[in-house]
């Protein structure tokens, strides 16, 4: 059986731009506004000293990266991780102005984060370089300019520790209108319900409604997940009353199988109990990474980091449908091969929309006041994500292309309508 090579780290930026000019030459994209999407708006770097529990200090570099905000304030997701650098940033930017217009959420899109590796670090210290990560951002961040959530490595409790140190850098008078200034918060610090699950909640409200399209029933089928964070955990417990069943699941500390199924619930207890790790879980065996990807299955839902599927890795896959839960789980050579093999991709612009769009209902309920049922939070999110779903789909149809390329359509097609309204200053 042949090998797969070690993954090399791709420039996903590089990608992004692929995405994109495929999009834009298709629907012959107005050059003037081609130029100004193809870039971004601002790039933050920052660096700043955190004294660490050993009284050492220690320089970490940050990223903001503001890629359009012609929708609406920028909005975007904070991860902490080893490999976090500027052209990744850049590239989850501009996805996320791709997917807030797909979405049709008055957003721009934006991202951010801070290079290291977070489980290497004590709470404390955790709580140290995020507030002083958020006081070097400053006003390069606000309620009504550029709103960050959670993301790879990130959570609710951070998101709540950027909150605390940004009011505190506000007035006293202007402190309680600045609870939009994250999302993703704790419900408690005023977080929406429903948020948590958002990512997961929209992928599986995208794949039931392949299902339904497709005559496929969800009840007998079985579907494989790779990373089992918030999103993979998320969406494969929602799975669950769906009736399919969890044959296989992976993530950093290894892929585990069962072909009799894997109760996502009882494999989500014992991650909790290991560090977020599913590696040794008992009711199911040990397998390598290309066994994982062999493993037959009706779905495959790629929920980890970008560049996963790809020219090695995409002829290995046996799966009916990919529904991207991750941002860039594809590269273009992935793309064309998934393509030619007759794999249906949900692309993640579209299937992994659900965070954001409930990120901007959270942001609504704070800036009006308001708290929302879980019922009301669902149902809209369901109403937002499947409109899309169905403008992707009549959008591929009309122009007989991938989906990838349609969603990358519908959004070009919004921005450039409000850039031609608008015009460009001066």
């Amino acid at each position: 059986m042949k090998k797969i090579p070690p993954q090399k780290r791709k420039n996903i930026y590089e990608n992004v731009n692929k995405q994109f000019n495929k999009a834009s030459d298709l629907m012959k994209l107005d050059a003037n506004i081609k130029k100004i999407l193809n870039t971004t708006l601002n790039e933050i770097t920052v660096h700043f000293p955190v004294r660490m529990d050993n009284d050492q200090i220690e320089i970490f570099t940050g990223y903001r990266v503001q890629h359009n905000n012609v929708l609406g304030p920028f909005k975007g997701g904070l991860r902490y991780h080893q490999s976090v650098n500027i052209d990744e940033v850049r590239a989850l930017a501009s996805w996320m102005t791709i997917k807030c217009a797909i979405a049709d959420i008055p957003f721009g899109g934006a991202k951010g984060g801070i290079k290291f590796n977070p489980s290497k670090y004590s709470k404390n210290e955790l709580e140290r370089v995020t507030r002083r990560f958020t006081f070097a951002l400053g006003s390069t961040i606000g309620p009504e300019y550029d709103i960050p959530a959670p993301d790879v490595n990130t959570s609710p409790q951070i998101m709540a520790w950027i909150l605390d140190t940004y009011i505190q850098m506000m007035p006293p008078l202007e402190r309680k209108r600045c609870l939009h200034v994250v999302t993703g918060k704790p419900v408690e610090a005023g977080g929406s319900l429903g948020r948590n699950k958002a990512t997961g909640q929209g992928v599986v409200f995208t794949i039931e409604e392949w299902a339904k399209e497709n005559k496929f029933d969800l009840k007998k089928s079985t579907y494989i997940v790779q990373g089992f964070g918030n999103v993979g955990s998320w969406t494969s417990r929602l799975m669950k009353s769906c009736g399919s069943k969890l044959t296989a699941a992976e993530d950093v500390s290894g892929a585990i199988t069962n072909p009799k199924g894997i109760d996502p619930d009882d494999l989500f207890a014992y991650a909790q109990k290991k560090n977020g790790l599913i590696a040794g879980y008992p009711k199911a065996d040990a397998i390598d990474k290309e066994v994982f990807l062999r493993t037959k299955a009706d779905i495959f839902i790629p929920a980890a980091l970008e560049n996963q599927i790809t020219s090695e890795t995409a002829p290995l896959l046996n799966v009916k449908l990919v529904a991207e839960g991750a941002n860039g789980p594809t590269d273009p050579e992935g793309d064309m091969i998934l393509k030619k093999r007759g794999i249906h991709v949900i692309p993640d612009v579209l299937c992994n929309s659900g965070g954001a769009i409930v990120s901007y209902f959270e942001w609504l309920q704070n800036k009006r006041s308001e708290f929302w049922e879980l019922e009301e939070v669902d149902s809209k999110l369901r109403k937002k994500i499947i409109t899309a779903y169905y403008k992707v789909k009549n959008k591929a149809k009309e122009l007989k292309t991938d989906w990838r390329t349609a969603a990358y359509i519908v959004a070009l097609s919004r921005l450039e309508i409000v850039y031609k309204d608008r015009g460009i200053f001066p």
